[in-house]
């Protein structure tokens, strides 16, 4: 494992706990799931003025790959899962070295899950080398 995605896994393993609050952007106030991702990549301005439900991935898409990131096939700690986590919504979450750290809103905290994601995977994705 690269050290970028080993230390972006532990700052995202680093935010579980916090509240879960839609559209939150701050450690203080809760999070979201791209609340998390955002800290966790340590990315500034993120908007937070998003539709919570039937977001495109084709918008996605183009907000990642504005952040620096980049799709790649195959996942590893650090990069960040989209998947859809039911009609119309898009969930992500960051990949730990034994699963996945994402903003749950129905426990109402950030958690850390073992294993694969339940839902099903639409993209991978990587913060380009500098």
């Amino acid at each position: 494992m690269n050290r970028r995605g080993k230390a972006v896994a532990a700052r995202a393993r680093g935010l579980v706990g916090v509240y879960f609050r839609p559209q939150g952007r701050t450690r203080e106030s809760g999070l979201d799931c791209v609340g998390l991702v955002a800290a966790a990549l340590k990315l500034k301005g993120v908007r937070a003025d998003y539709r919570l439900r039937g977001g495109s991935r084709s918008e996605l898409a183009a907000e990642l790959v504005a952040a620096g990131m980049r799709p790649v096939m195959a996942a590893r700690a650090g990069d960040v899962l989209v998947m859809r986590a039911g009609p119309e919504q898009l969930h992500m979450a960051v990949v730990t070295e034994s699963g996945f750290v994402h903003a749950h809103a129905g426990i109402g905290h950030v958690v850390e899950s073992p294993g694969q994601p339940e839902w099903p995977v639409l993209g991978i994705w990587r913060m380009r080398s500098r």
